[in-house]
């Protein structure tokens, strides 16, 4: 993780977003303040233009807009074909014919990284046909919770197995990853899951937090593999939290100590955060 950390700050690479446009402005600000570049766009053309110089992409599928469901299916199948990397925020996944048919057809030209919390990658999984892989009695039940979970983080362990198995699958070098945010994060490659204490309960006080944490993640999906991207945006974030929540006095606060701590957290720091196996 450390030298993914070093390798950003180094290199800036710009990892552009279609992105929720509630939170976008937070978006990009992440990504800078973690040392990337941003660009931000909607129109089809010029997101698959621009991934010719993008390092990898992140989409985000909250707050839809009735273009998205042919924008973004289009968006999807030029990555696939191009091999480019990117990264999904299924934001309320399960809610919505508009946003099931959108999610739903990035199955057979799925991202390199999905971000989610436990719902949403559970309703992922679900809608993708994978839980019926799972074994009778085991398949968690896919429950639409907005934007925020109502299944515990353990719950999706086998869903975000099964979906970075997929992932993988489709993927030209074999390698994927998923990444549950949660009291206690997750981050899986579809056979080795990892936790990852820390963080911040302000996290979910301000709005963007997990939009920006995707952004992130696609910031370091340019510069390393999936697996330690996810890992180490999440170690990052987790950091920046605790660091925030010390030196801040409420929300409006903490989302401005929260991008410095980006910008000041150091690779040593991010390197020494505690991972446990699941």
């Amino acid at each position: 993780m450390r030298h993914a950390v070093e390798q950003v700050r180094a290199t800036t690479p710009m990892a552009q977003s279609f992105t929720n446009f509630v939170t976008i402005n937070l978006v990009a600000n992440a990504q800078l303040a973690a040392g990337g570049a941003a660009a931000m766009s909607f129109l089809p053309d010029d997101v698959i233009d621009t991934a010719a110089i993008s390092g990898a992409d992140y989409i985000n599928v909250g707050t839809l807009l009735p273009f998205y469901k042919d924008a973004l299916p289009k968006i999807a199948r030029a990555f696939h074909k191009a091999g480019h990397r990117w990264v999904l925020d299924p934001v309320a996944a399960g809610i919505g014919e508009t946003r099931t048919e959108i999610l739903r057809s990035f199955r057979a030209a799925p991202p390199t990284i999905v971000r989610g919390n436990a719902s949403e990658i559970i309703a992922l999984t679900d809608m993708w046909g994978l839980a019926e892989e799972a074994e009778p009695g085991n398949t968690p039940v896919s429950r639409p919770a907005g934007v925020e979970s109502v299944d515990e983080v353990d719950a999706a362990i086998e869903p975000a197995r099964r979906l970075a198995r997929h992932l993988a699958s489709l993927a030209p070098d074999g390698k994927a990853a998923v990444a549950v945010s949660g009291a206690v994060d997750l981050v899986t490659d579809g056979a080795t899951v990892y936790r990852l204490p820390g963080g911040s309960p302000m996290m979910t006080k301000i709005t963007g937090a997990g939009c920006s944490l995707g952004g992130v993640t696609a910031v370091y999906l340019a510069v390393t593999d999936p697996l330690v991207a996810a890992l180490a945006a999440t170690a990052l974030y987790n950091r920046a939290g605790e660091t925030a929540e010390a030196a801040s006095h409420g929300p409006g606060s903490f989302q401005v100590a929260f991008l410095d701590a980006l910008w000041n957290t150091t690779p040593d720091q991010v390197a020494a955060s505690e991972i446990h196996l699941a």
